[in-house]
């Protein structure tokens, strides 16, 4: 999967991401984007507003002020969560909401410097499985 973003600063929106723990993949990357890497099959394509709206051709909305899809990045453990969402907060993010936190689950959101909002997610899926399951 490869999700582009328009984003107003390539350079600080790198930065961004990459405190958050995405890595830069140079592959990908020009002067008109930059490409990160989440996972081997997740790949994030900052791309600046003018090279995104070249291609595309429709009216640009502002994700500060319009509801986006979100996305989520699942990780190993609530530290991580804790770590990511820190990392984002030193790096210009804000978290606009509060943290979720179900025996099962810790959620904490990053909304990134464009708007964008992102989840990161510690899930232990042997609690979900059998919450689910005594639940039938």
């Amino acid at each position: 999967i490869f999700l582009n973003l328009p984003v107003t600063d390539l350079d600080q929106s790198t930065q961004f991401y990459l405190a958050l723990g995405f890595t830069l993949n140079l592959l990908f990357t020009d002067e008109n984007q930059k490409c990160l890497t989440w996972s081997d099959s997740i790949y994030l394509m900052l791309q600046s507003r003018q090279f995104s709206n070249s291609y595309i051709e429709k009216q640009m909305i502002d994700p500060r002020k319009h509801q986006m899809p979100s996305f989520t990045l699942p990780v190993e453990s609530i530290d991580n969560v804790n770590e990511m969402i820190e990392n984002g907060i030193k790096r210009g993010g804000v978290e606009p909401v509060e943290a979720i936190n179900k025996d099962f689950m810790v959620l904490r959101c990053i909304e990134d410097l464009d708007g964008y909002i992102w989840g990161i997610m510690y899930l232990d899926t042997n609690k979900f499985k059998s919450l689910k399951t005594s639940n039938l």
